[in-house]
């Protein structure tokens, strides 16, 4: 049909109908009959694009052709791969009180701990929605360069690493390289293994203050390697971009603080009988009835008249039938030298030292008696009675220390903290008296001891170690 058809009928329906309805339905019908005419034949003339949007067109649809269909599931793997936050190991709002609660460690998270037991974090475990801990930085200086954070198994950072097993991570607030401060970064690992069927940890990474450390003091390598029967594997960050995770972590940050007399004697006897073990030390070999040992020092805090010093225990030992003397230095000793001397002996005689740390390695109920320099007591802080505590928790007894009233002059009032910058490497004297009348009292406590009560040995029997 052409337009002038349409155009005629148009025409004659307007004139020959009578009625202005007909008229008007007339004309809806013809103009509607227009319209699909003029729409068919648009449809048939070809749509002409652009060769280059073209072009675009048929690649796009071959690469969604080619490219499985992602899930809805891995979409939101990826995405929470990609949100996984690292926070810095060490935050600089809490560096005026380091190790109060939360501490400055890892600070977005709290410890779980039980009355009388070590404060702890476990990864994965309920209170971190079993996430995973994942570490990453290398920084050896400042602990706020390197960070930590929590993430799925199945949704581990990008270019995440995992290591398997379990790891144990370290805070310490001193030194690894000190026997007593690495001693008490490591108690509170012991106390959680007894708690946990003693399992063993694969590897350790060492914090101080945030920064990573990769080494630690002799005495103390051998310490754990004879509690856990392996030497310990320290863990090196290759990349400052590259997360390391782990399948199971477990983060001490609190040293023993938390845990109650009884569990640190525990700890202890688990160590010293591991150490015995360790070093082929048999209870069968025999020991003086009363064994006491002048543990000595060279250079800071060790004896000004080493010989005056020595007559007197060598004069109050002779007195008591059966008692010998040993005179040591602990830097001449191997680990296991040391371990066999501290076996034989009940009254260990030091001055303030590192070396003291020995005295968890004695049978309980053992005795230890202290020397200091000068001006300690006012100026040297809570810090100078590490060894007393750590004679009490160790099930040993300390009888008590010796205080210098001599020694090197400070220009400042002996109340001055300037001043311990001039006594905390003196010398120490000595009191023949003091020493003999003390020295006295000491040996015939033990010896009543001796004669009345069976020596408690602890872990004493090789195969009685409870890990």
């Amino acid at each position: 049909m052409t337009r002038r058809s349409v155009s005629w009928r148009l025409v004659t329906c307007l004139s020959s109908s009578p009625k202005l309805s007909l008229n008007v339905l007339c004309l809806v019908v013809t103009v509607f009959v227009l319209l699909q005419i003029w729409s068919f034949h648009i449809t048939l003339q070809p749509i002409l694009l652009p060769p280059s949007l073209l072009t675009y067109l048929n690649h796009h649809h071959q690469q969604q052709q080619q490219q499985p269909e992602v899930s809805h599931n891995d979409y939101l793997v990826e995405k929470l791969r990609e949100s996984v936050t690292f926070l810095p190991l060490k935050d600089l709002r809490f560096s005026n009180k380091p190790l109060e609660g939360h501490t400055w460690f890892m600070s977005s998270l709290y410890d779980n701990q039980t009355k009388g037991e070590v404060q702890y974090q476990e990864f994965p475990s309920e209170s971190s929605r079993e996430r995973l801990l994942c570490l990453k930085g290398f920084d050896k200086h400042d602990g706020s360069w390197n960070y930590y954070a929590l993430a799925w198994p199945q949704a581990l950072p990008v270019n995440a690493s995992l290591q398997e097993g379990l790891t144990f991570v370290s805070y310490n607030h001193y030194d690894y390289g000190n026997m007593w401060h690495g001693l008490s970064a490591m108690v509170p690992f012991v106390a959680w293994s007894l708690r946990n069927q003693c399992e063993k940890p694969h590897r350790w990474v060492l914090y101080h203050w945030g920064e990573l450390r990769f080494d630690m003091g002799t005495w103390l390598k051998e310490i754990i390697t004879a509690t856990y029967d392996q030497e310990p594997e320290f863990v090196r960050f290759g990349d400052e971009n590259t997360p390391v995770c782990f399948e199971k972590a477990v983060v001490m940050r609190h040293n023993e603080g938390g845990m109650s007399r009884e569990r640190r004697i525990e700890v202890f006897d688990l160590i010293r009988c591991k150490a015995r073990s360790y070093c082929n030390s048999s209870s069968k070999t025999s020991k003086p009835r009363i064994g006491m040992t002048l543990l000595m020092r060279t250079g800071p805090r060790s004896f000004k008249n080493i010989s005056a010093v020595t007559n007197v225990f060598k004069r109050e030992c002779k007195r008591v039938e059966g008692c010998e003397l040993k005179i040591a230095y602990s830097n001449n000793l191997t680990f296991c030298e040391q371990v066999e001397l501290m076996r034989n002996t009940d009254v260990l005689v030091s001055p303030h030292g590192a070396q003291l740390t020995n005295l968890v390695l004695m049978d309980r109920n053992s005795s230890v008696m202290e020397f200091y320099p000068k001006g300690w007591l006012k100026l040297a802080g809570v810090g100078q009675f590490v060894y007393q505590w750590g004679a009490n928790w160790s099930g040993m007894k300390h009888e008590g220390a010796w205080r210098d009233p001599f020694g090197e002059t400070c220009q400042f009032p002996d109340t001055d903290r300037r001043c311990m910058s001039v006594y905390k490497n003196a010398k120490i004297g000595y009191n023949e008296t003091y020493f003999g009348d003390w020295t006295r009292s000491v040996l015939e406590r033990v010896k009543k001891m001796k004669d009345v009560v069976e020596r408690n040995h602890g872990y004493e029997s090789l195969d009685g170690c409870m890990c």
